[in-house]
């Protein structure tokens, strides 16, 4: 196609819809960035700040289908159901669930690896020249354990991570300690794995990159997308509550509120908002050097800007509902007992809704019914690590430099294909 003066309007300012705005708008294209907040109102923003290249492990892996009930009964564990929204949620559960099967797990890794695997460079690439490029901080990542026995207890996931190539360095007591003092005696076993990263602000980085795009032509426009108008077999304009925006070519990276557009697009890939939950030490006394996962508590601790963020936790209760109270005393309990010599200002508190398909997969490739429409969403936790590389495929696609990789793992039209 043609690149120069084609117009290109973007649903969602998230990471993945910035990214693609800026990689379309280096190709030449004009481009039309639209969200009903602004840039990261939503999970970009609140996420863990890692740049987690090693996250291929899916949460349904074997042997979580008979954990699931102990697990939504028990307040001290990570997983919560909003009961009253269970109805709902039953045929995405079952779907969901049915995934945590040995194959099945194996390929959803594959196609994590190739997503996630060089999030560093793709960051650094994507914030050349925009200013965001202080907030990426190369690094490693951290697995802190209570012992060896709780490593070892683990051991699928490691093998799943090391047979795709991700180096990993296990660690006693002692030479965490040495590694960062600020972990001393918090651990008496650790597994470092390199080539990671960590975004000190997400929020502010993703301003950046919004002011970038402005600043570089591209228009933002707040507004909210009810729906597509179509001729043809192709989408005419974007239907917003501030009028219709036409353009040749429409983007769909709006999260978990991506459903109802996918769904008019002919998309049947089952979409659910898999709340999530973090809280912020504020002026922490200290921070550990790197991104920890505390293995015993289940959340991640991430240095940032004047504060220790602690996300975790995996919630099922739909997008209208407020946040609910107990994954907040869960995370605080767990990281008051990581880190119970911690001192800090306040705690701040966050909820947000990550997107998460019945196969863990993010969609991304061409509308089934409608050609000049392209998707990129259902990330689940990693859409921060996998935001630019996603942007960067979909402006391939539609600049017609497309990428040199197999894209059908994360084919919009893949669970038709998969049942046929």
């Amino acid at each position: 196609m043609e690149k120069a003066g084609v117009h290109v309007a973007v649903v969602g300012a998230g990471i993945v819809g910035l990214s693609a705005a800026i990689w379309l708008q280096r190709a030449g294209a004009r481009v039309t960035l639209v969200d009903r907040e602004g840039p990261a109102a939503g999970a970009s923003y609140g996420n863990a700040g890692l740049l987690a290249a090693a996250s291929i492990v899916p949460v349904t892996t074997p042997g979580l289908l008979a954990k699931v009930p102990g697990m939504l009964l028990d307040p001290m564990k990570p997983l919560f159901l909003r009961w009253s929204y269970l109805p709902r949620l039953a045929p995405f559960l079952m779907s969901y669930l049915s995934h945590a099967a040995g194959p099945k797990v194996e390929r959803i890794a594959d196609a994590l690896a190739l997503l996630l695997g060089d999030t560093v460079d793709q960051h650094l690439s994507l914030a050349a020249g925009t200013g965001a490029e202080r907030f990426i901080h190369p690094c490693d990542y951290l697995f802190g354990y209570g012992g060896r026995a709780d490593y070892e207890a683990d051991g699928y996931a490691w093998r799943i991570r090391r047979a795709r190539g991700f180096a990993s360095e296990e660690m006693d007591a002692e030479a965490l300690a040495a590694y960062d003092p600020a972990l001393a005696g918090r651990f008496g076993f650790a597994v470092r794995c390199p080539g990671h990263g960590r975004i000190s602000d997400p929020g502010a980085y993703a301003h950046a990159l919004h002011a970038h795009f402005t600043g570089q032509g591209g228009e933002a426009v707040v507004a909210s997308v009810s729906d597509i108008r179509m001729e043809g077999g192709e989408a005419a304009a974007l239907v917003t509550d501030r009028g219709e925006i036409a353009a040749d070519h429409l983007v769909v990276t709006a999260g978990a509120w991506s459903g109802p557009l996918a769904k008019r697009l002919g998309v049947s890939m089952p979409l659910e908002s898999e709340r999530g939950y973090h809280i912020e030490f504020v002026s922490p006394s200290y921070m550990p050097s790197a991104p920890v996962m505390v293995a015993s508590g289940k959340f991640l601790a991430t240095p940032m800007e004047g504060r220790l963020r602690c996300a975790g936790v995996v919630e099922f209760g739909g997008l209208k509902a407020g946040p609910s109270e107990a994954p907040f005393r869960l995370i605080e309990a767990k990281a008051k007992a990581a880190f119970p010599d911690l001192r800090y200002e306040r705690i701040d508190r966050w909820m947000g809704h990550r997107p998460a398909t019945a196969d863990s997969l993010p969609v991304i490739g061409r509308a089934p019914s409608a050609a000049n429409v392209w998707l990129g969403y259902g990330h689940q936790h990693v859409g921060l690590t996998g935001g630019p590389k996603t942007g960067r495929w979909l402006a391939g696609l539609i600049t017609g430099e497309r990428p040199n990789v197999d894209l059908s793992p994360f084919a919009p039209d893949r669970p038709a294909r998969m049942h046929a």
